[in-house]
């Protein structure tokens, strides 16, 4: 099978040595991404406004491999505070809400910055 990647161009893609997303076959894996565009932070002390942005990178990324939202199937959430879930759920629910992929989140400690609240993980089917 084949493998294309998409590279984003972050600091962190050739030190840690990833991709921001792998397509093998017909799935597509998008890495945990956070709300950077342009080096700067988005909505910094808004979990919402994170959330609304990484699914914006998502859709920009399927559509590269010729999919969409349509074919996410699953999401993993990671946040610094759970207790704002709901600002989360909300961006979440806006995208996802006639999809309905199976999803989790997550309360973690911290991630590489303390301004970055929310990450997020997926992997989209595209149907041959």
């Amino acid at each position: 099978m084949e493998r294309h990647t998409y590279i984003e161009g972050t600091p962190w893609e050739p030190i840690v040595g990833y991709a921001r997303a792998v397509k093998v076959g017909n799935t597509i894996e998008i890495s945990g991404t956070t709300a950077v565009v342009d080096g700067k932070i988005v909505g910094k002390d808004d979990p919402y406004a994170q959330t609304k942005c990484i699914l914006e990178k998502f859709e920009k990324i399927l559509n590269i491999f010729g999919a969409g939202m349509k074919n996410v199937t699953r999401t993993r959430i990671f946040c610094t505070d759970i207790s704002k879930w709901e600002d989360i759920a909300r961006a979440h629910g806006e995208f996802f809400s006639l999809i309905k992929p199976a999803t989790g989140m997550y309360q973690i400690s911290k991630l590489i910055t303390e301004d970055m609240l929310v990450e997020i993980e997926c992997t989209a089917i595209v149907h041959t």
